[in-house]
């Protein structure tokens, strides 16, 4: 339904299914000195290669500063495009620069793919619970969501079997934002599988998949669906979100109606962040670079766990569960039942430590008692003091 404004402004009806993002609002409470936050999906800052994209600067404005500068091409500069197909090669993927879009972030991908892929009406089958931004790109396109049940293994392929008919199935099978849940290769296998059984396209979203701790995650299900397959993946965990650089490969069909949509949003991704990019990523530093991260990042996913195991009620009926992430950047907890995270989030602020509440990334709502903890930002020192003080409100509660 449309909304009357005033100086005859009339708002489409697309535009109330526009809703700020839970998260982005809960940031604003961390911003509160003494907050430890353990809400934010961010990697840390202090893994941002800033030496290394110093010096791409001054070699990029060296080299081809005009070209740097100037408008460029829809589908994205081209050794670029031709670096991100061969690391999608690398993981299994038959990739061909020509399907290979550069898009400003990973987000837009999702924006792209709901306005060439859907109508008011058409159903998306999810994971549940899934991306929130997800959710959010989706939303203005008016689909039906469908939730995709599931065990602790991911969702079950005879779910994804019967959901035949949806414009195509979101998942996020590596490390997943909000579970960081990694699905294993055979159930991988058998929910593209399934895919094929249904004529079920499938959007994998990739954007955790390096940050693996203990194994790398298995190939993506996507290579087993060919064209069937639109995989998206971004540059913000690897090296700075800032840069707002992410990528689409997108079935050979498929492709020129993206690019027409990206045209249509923005004209191209920045030139110079793609040169930016390239130009780092053309030294060779980055699986040194990304390694150290890993590293990093394991420690604080092992304070975590340590702090959550000392500190935090888990035996019995009215214990708090979790699972360790094998990668990702998240925890997350299942709360006993009856208890609302999201009613509980004041009473965590007021004793210095934040969350996000789970019910956010259900497209169905409900599961108030779940939430999500980000580990990446918060040195162990300060993660072991928010989970204690966690612990505390919840054993209140």
């Amino acid at each position: 339904m449309t909304t009357a404004m005033s100086l005859n402004w009339t708002l489409a009806r697309r535009a109330d299914r526009l809703n700020p993002s839970t998260i982005r609002e809960l940031l604003k409470l961390t911003e509160r000195p003494g907050i430890i936050s353990l809400a934010g999906g961010l990697p840390s800052a202090d893994t941002f290669p800033v030496a290394e994209l110093r010096q791409a600067c001054e070699a990029v404005l060296t080299t081809a500063p005009r070209e740097a500068l100037q408008y460029a091409a829809s589908e994205g500069f081209g050794p670029l495009r031709e670096w991100v197909a061969a690391e999608l090669e690398s993981q299994g993927l038959k990739a061909d620069p020509a399907r290979v879009l550069i898009t400003s972030g990973s987000q837009q991908g999702l924006d792209l793919v709901g306005k060439v892929l859907l109508d008011p009406g058409s159903a998306v089958a999810v994971e549940s619970p899934t991306y929130l931004g997800a959710l959010q790109a989706f939303a203005p396109y008016e689909p039906v969501f469908t939730s995709l049940a599931g065990d602790d293994e991911g969702p079950l392929p005879a779910v994804l079997a019967a959901a035949r008919g949806a414009r195509f199935a979101y998942l996020l099978p590596s490390f997943q934002n909000p579970t960081g849940r990694c699905l294993s290769a055979p159930r991988r296998q058998a929910l593209a599988a399934a895919a094929l059984q249904a004529g079920l396209p499938v959007v994998e979203d990739n954007p955790y998949g390096e940050l693996w701790y203990d194994a790398p995650p298995p190939p993506p299900i996507a290579a087993g669906l060919g064209d069937q397959a639109l995989v998206l993946g971004s540059f913000s965990k690897v090296l700075a979100p800032g840069l707002r650089l992410g990528y689409l490969l997108a079935p050979a069909a498929l492709y020129p109606k993206l690019l027409q949509a990206k045209q249509a949003a923005d004209l191209h991704t920045p030139t110079f962040n793609q040169r930016l990019v390239h130009h780092v990523l053309s030294t060779g530093m980055l699986p040194a670079h990304v390694a150290a991260t890993r590293a990093r990042y394991r420690v604080q996913r092992d304070a975590m766990a340590a702090a959550l195991q000392a500190h935090m009620p888990h035996q019995g009926p009215g214990g708090v569960r979790w699972q360790v992430p094998q990668g990702g950047m998240f925890f997350w907890l299942t709360l006993p039942e009856g208890m609302d995270a999201t009613a509980l989030l004041p009473q965590a602020v007021a004793a210095g430590v934040a969350f996000v509440p789970g019910s956010t990334f259900f497209p169905e709502g409900g599961h108030g008692n779940t939430l999500r903890l980000s580990f990446v930002t918060v040195p162990p020192d300060r993660i072991e003091a928010g989970i204690a003080a966690l612990a505390g409100v919840l054993r209140t509660a």
